[in-house]
């Protein structure tokens, strides 16, 4: 909790309160289901949370932003962002059902009104999106495959609409396709180790009728 702060140092004392409570939560929750690995459960904070907040510091979304979080899992990268951006809507998706289920009741105790989660194929979600976050779920053409229609046609942030990818290692054979995807450094934002191959990838995706 003390690195979300130093990070994020203008957090409300609700905002607090609702990180505070991952830990417990989380523990909680993967003492049932195996929701996080057992042993990055202790490292929640790092591994989990500050990492699904790097796209923070790439790009604030501004009240209104709508986001898709494919292959959520446990809720990451959207929970740490729904909190971060309560004025932002988040629509978590993932296959498998108990992970799905373990969002919603993380989301509900933690009184995000602003988080919906569905048990779905990322091919199959409904809606345009400003952006859409992942961490890691698959290669990144694979991924540009499942969700290139889901892109609103109107920009209103700085980076273009379109992927903000968690990834870690080298990067160059996977996007070789795309020349408009840029790597931003994690490392470069956060000095824990954990980091130091550690990216979100950002790439514009141009709106389809």
């Amino acid at each position: 909790m003390e690195e979300i702060l130093k990070y994020f140092p203008d957090l409300t004392e609700s905002q607090k309160n609702q990180f505070q409570n991952l830990e417990l939560l989380y523990k909680d929750w993967n003492s049932k289901i195996n929701v996080i690995s057992r042993k990055d459960i202790d490292e929640l904070y790092t591994k989990h949370v500050l990492h699904s907040l790097a796209i923070a510091k790439i790009q604030q979304f501004e009240p209104g932003t709508y986001i898709l979080d494919v292959g959520t899992g446990g809720g990451f990268p959207g929970i740490p962002l729904a909190i971060l951006f309560p004025e932002t809507r988040f629509y978590l998706i993932d296959v498998i059902l108990k992970k799905i289920n373990v969002v919603k009741a993380v989301a509900e105790s933690l009184g995000l009104t602003n988080v919906k989660a569905e048990q779905m194929r990322a091919e199959n979600a409904k809606g345009d999106f400003d952006f859409i976050v992942s961490r890691a779920v698959t290669n990144m053409p694979d991924f540009v495959g499942w969700v290139k229609d889901k892109i609103k046609k109107h920009n209103k942030h700085e980076l273009k609409n379109g992927i903000l990818y968690l990834k870690g290692g080298d990067l160059t054979e996977e996007l070789k396709d795309f020349p408009k995807a840029k790597e931003y450094n994690i490392a470069d934002f956060f000095e824990n180790e954990f980091f130091e191959t550690k990216k979100v990838v950002h790439l514009p995706l141009k709106f389809k009728q």
